[in-house]
C-alpha cells in the first residue's frame, strides 16, 4: 500500500527524518524507543485515515468554500455539480507519481479562478487555503490562482482520480506548462481529498456546547500564553512558538458547561477526519483541570491574529506539561493539536 502523501508530508515515517518536532520531555537526540513510538504514530495515523478515506464514495463529496465572501455564507458544491463545471484540462507531470516522474498526465477538472470568478471577494484578498479530509492545508496566492490554470481535478487521464492518489478531489499544479510554478508550488501543494476551500481568512466563531463564541468573547476570559514546539502540520516556524489564547476549561465554564471528574468533551475540527464518531479528538476533564489546554487566538511576539495558512483563526494548542508520562489521560500526538478549531461538544 501507497502511504497516505498527506500524512506523508505532515508527519512523514520518523526513522527518515532527524528534525523531527519534539514535544514534551523529549531530549536534543530523539532515543530509539521515542522514534519507534513515532513511528508507529506515523503508520497507525496513515491507516487511520487511508480507512476514513473509504467510507465516502465520490458521489457524497461535497467542496465547501468558506472564508471571506459575501454575506459570510458558505457555499457548497456537490458532486453533481463539480462534474459539470469541471471542463478544464491540465496535462503536466507529476510529483507524487510512483513508476515514472517524467510521464504527463491529463488532468480533467475545475481551474479555481473560475470557482473564485463566480464569489463575490474583497478586494484585498491574498490567498486561498486548501483543506483537505485528513487536516492537511496548502495555500496559493491569488495572483497565481487568477494567473494560472490551478486545477482542481476529479479524473485522471480520463478516469475518477483513485483515492490513494489524491481523489475524489485533487489539487494540481501545472509544472509541465509553467516550470516557475514548480519553484514556487512543490509537490508539499499538491493536496490530496480536498473538501474545503477558505478565502482569506474566516472570522471566529467558535461552538460551544448551544453558543457560538466570537473573538471579542474570547478576548474577555483570562489570557495566557505558551512557548512551545507546535504540533501543527503545515505553516509554522520550526522551534519555540508564543501562541496566546484562552484556556479550554475556562471557555467552557463562560459558555455554561461543567464536567463531572471522569467526563470529557470531544473537538470538533473543520476538516472531516476530526468529525469521524469512531474516532474523535476527545479531552478528559483531568487534563484539562491539570494542564494549560488552550484555543489559541493569535500567535508570535507580535500577537498576530492566526490565518488560514496556519490553520486559524483558531487551533487547539498544548502546553509542554501535558505530554504523556505525566500522570495525563492520553498521549499528546500532533493529531491532537487541531487546526481550523470549530467547536467543543459533550
Amino acid at each position: 500500500m501507497r502511504l497516505n502523501p498527506n500524512v506523508g508530508k505532515n508527519l512523514a515515517l520518523v526513522p527518515l527524518v532527524t528534525s523531527i518536532v519534539c514535544l514534551g520531555a523529549c531530549t536534543n537526540q530523539p532515543t530509539d524507543k521515542q522514534l519507534e513510538s513515532w513511528r508507529t504514530e506515523a503508520i497507525a495515523l496513515n491507516a487511520q485515515m487511508v480507512k476514513a478515506n473509504t467510507k465516502t464514495s465520490p458521489e457524497e463529496w461535497n467542496l465547501v468554500i468558506e472564508g471571506q465572501i459575501a454575506k459570510g455564507k458558505a457555499v457548497t458544491l456537490s458532486w453533481q455539480q463539480l462534474q459539470a463545471l469541471a471542463t478544464n484540462h491540465v496535462k503536466t507531470t507529476e510529483p507524487h507519481a510512483v513508476l515514472n516522474q517524467e510521464e504527463i498526465f491529463d488532468f480533467r477538472g475545475i481551474r479555481v479562478s473560475t470557482l473564485l470568478k463566480k464569489l463575490a471577494i474583497a478586494s484585498d484578498i491574498t490567498d486561498i487555503t486548501f483543506v483537505c479530509f485528513d487536516g492537511y492545508q496548502a495555500t496559493i496566492s491569488m495572483k497565481d490562482l487568477l494567473a494560472y490554470p490551478i486545477t482542481l481535478a476529479i479524473a485522471k487521464n480520463g478516469k475518477p482520480i483513485p483515492r490513494d492518489q489524491g481523489g475524489p478531489i485533487y489539487l494540481v499544479i501545472p509544472h509541465t506548462q509553467y516550470p516557475n510554478l514548480k519553484k514556487k508550488y512543490n509537490e508539499l501543494s499538491w493536496a490530496f481529498y480536498v473538501t474545503h476551500m477558505i478565502i482569506g481568512t474566516e472570522p471566529v466563531k467558535l461552538r460551544v456546547g448551544r453558543r457560538e463564541l466570537d473573538l471579542a468573547a474570547l478576548d474577555k476570559l483570562p489570557q495566557v500564553t505558551i512557548l512551545e514546539n507546535v504540533g501543527y502540520r503545515m505553516g509554522w516556524p520550526s522551534g519555540e512558538v508564543k501562541l496566546h489564547g484562552v484556556r479550554v476549561r475556562n471557555v467552557l465554564a463562560f459558555a455554561g458547561i461543567q464536567l463531572p471528574a471522569n467526563g470529557e468533551i470531544v473537538v470538533r475540527g473543520k476538516a472531516p477526519i476530526y468529525h469521524d464518531p469512531s474516532n474523535p479528538v476527545r479531552l478528559a476533564a483531568t487534563d484539562l483541570r491539570e494542564c494549560d489546554i488552550l484555543v489559541a487566538t493569535r500567535w508570535g511576539n507580535d500577537k498576530e491574529p492566526i490565518p488560514a495558512k496556519m490553520g486559524g483563526p483558531l487551533t487547539l494548542a498544548f502546553s509542554s506539561e501535558c505530554h504523556a508520562g505525566a500522570g495525563f489521560s492520553r498521549p499528546l500526538n500532533r493529531q491532537r493539536w487541531v487546526t481550523f478549531l470549530e467547536g467543543f461538544y459533550l
